[in-house]
């Protein structure tokens, strides 16, 4: 089966839109959480990733902020002003959407959470110390997960305890051999220099990993975040792709 796996669109509906035309036909979408926050464009996000076929989504840690699951003391103050800008455009049936979100679940014989298999919401996972760890929290061959916005798979090579880091290249398929936690990136939001929307095709039935890239209209975005009034830190880092 062929599988769109996404996260972290934050309210970035052209860059979503661009990786729905790039990615072509699929047989599901798995979406990693994390719907609003930073963008501009909160309702149409979640009205658009609700109308895909055979999807399967979850809970991110700025869903769960918006729908108050989460305390938003743990965001920085421009997340936080994002964050109340979002709850207010949200319909009553989008924010009850997110509400019902599950944090984690599996698919596929995949693990699937936003943040972490041992935290599913709010932990990232930026290092091999921190995978290692989790590796013990899920008993599927893979685990897919978003919230650090890098592309990156951890893995453990055969016979070893410990986790291992590498950066899969886009366009470049990957065969998952070893037991992994692989993170497709960020839609809307990227942070690894490459501003250009990434997303991931899963093969489940050769267990092949293929990151992509899809480029998009990053001024037109960066000018309606601009006239809403968001805070001009999250408009300028989607040109840097930090």
């Amino acid at each position: 089966m062929r599988i769109l796996v996404i996260s972290d669109i934050h309210a970035n509906l052209t860059a979503l839109e661009a990786v729905l035309a790039a990615a072509g036909e699929v047989q599901a979408v798995w979406c990693l959480g994390d719907l609003v926050g930073y963008g501009p464009d909160p309702d149409a996000c979640v009205e658009r990733i609700r109308a895909l076929p055979d999807l399967t989504c979850l809970l991110g840690n700025h869903d769960a902020a918006v729908a108050d699951l989460l305390e938003t003391s743990s965001f920085n103050p421009e997340a936080r002003m994002s964050l109340e800008w979002t709850r207010e455009q949200l319909l009553p049936a989008n924010l009850e959407y997110l509400k019902n979100l599950p944090e984690k679940l599996v698919a596929e014989q995949v693990t699937l959470a936003h943040g972490s298999p041992r935290n599913p919401v709010v932990e990232y996972l930026l290092d091999t110390y921190l995978a290692t760890i989790n590796f013990s929290y899920f008993e599927t061959p893979h685990c897919f997960v978003g919230h650090t916005h890098l592309p990156v798979q951890f893995y453990l090579p055969n016979g070893s305890g410990y986790a291992e880091l590498s950066i899969p290249k886009a366009g470049r398929p990957l065969e998952i051999e070893n037991r992994s936690i692989l993170n497709p990136g960020s839609v809307g939001q990227p942070r690894d220099r490459d501003p250009r929307a990434a997303y991931a095709i899963f093969e489940s039935g050769t267990a092949t990993w293929l990151l992509e890239r899809a480029a998009y209209d990053i001024p037109a975005v960066q000018d309606k975040m601009n006239r809403l009034g968001l805070p001009e830190r999250h408009s300028q880092r989607l040109a840097l792709g930090w």
